[in-house]
């Protein structure tokens, strides 16, 4: 297993660039890619076949990026999207529609409350907050009192913004797995790893914002 600071540079690109043999991750600012005929357009478009189609959805210096982060958590994959706020929405559309609802700690970065608090509900997704207990944020007996039939995941955060508060995972996480829900962790602070990695105390599903620390 290579060490962190090692997957930092290499990770995702061990081998370079195809062809080319670059050792730097090229920008690839390419949105569409050519297509050997209409045969294999069909396997990719199909997914019967891996590889380059359009930027919104593959892009190699994207590719890299996502491998990377996935080698640095120890997750299984990763999908780089255009913001932090974007991930969580694409989290949360993913596992809940109109009449579910999320159990989410009230220790959460602004943009993230105000997702939770008015956008989502437009949508039909309601989120509970629960209680705070002191310097851990989010009350794991608390969270677990919101959760039923219709929730379809927890959501914490590594470090809660601003308080800096810092949650039970190994607790939350026994929860998440009793209920078959979950459990979702912003890790932006925890910097992809570095400080905190939430993936080694039984989060399911890792989001954050690029921009801050990685």
């Amino acid at each position: 297993m290579s060490h962190y600071t090692t997957l930092q540079v290499h990770a995702g690109h061990e081998g370079g660039e195809p062809g080319s043999r670059a050792r730097a991750v090229p920008i690839v600012a390419s949105t569409s890619f050519l297509f050997d005929n209409t045969d294999h357009a069909g396997k990719l478009f199909g997914l019967q076949e891996f590889g380059n189609i359009y930027s919104r959805i593959m892009n190699p210096t994207n590719d890299v990026f996502e491998k990377r982060v996935t080698a640095l958590t120890g997750g299984v994959a990763s999908v780089a999207v255009s913001s932090g706020l974007s991930a969580i929405a694409l989290t949360i559309l993913t596992l809940a529609q109109a009449g579910d609802n999320i159990v989410a700690t009230s220790s959460l970065y602004g943009g993230t409350y105000n997702q939770f608090k008015i956008i989502l509900p437009r949508l039909g997704i309601h989120v509970k907050f629960a209680a705070r207990k002191g310097s851990s944020g989010a009350d794991p007996a608390a969270l677990e009192a919101l959760i039923d039939d219709k929730t379809k995941g927890i959501y914490v955060e590594t470090i809660g913004n601003p308080r800096l508060e810092v949650p039970d995972f190994d607790a939350i996480s026994a929860i998440a797995k009793a209920h078959g829900v979950p459990l979702i962790v912003d890790d932006t602070i925890g910097a992809c790893g570095y400080l905190a990695n939430p993936i080694k105390h039984g989060a399911d599903i890792v989001v954050q914002s690029a921009t801050k620390w990685i």
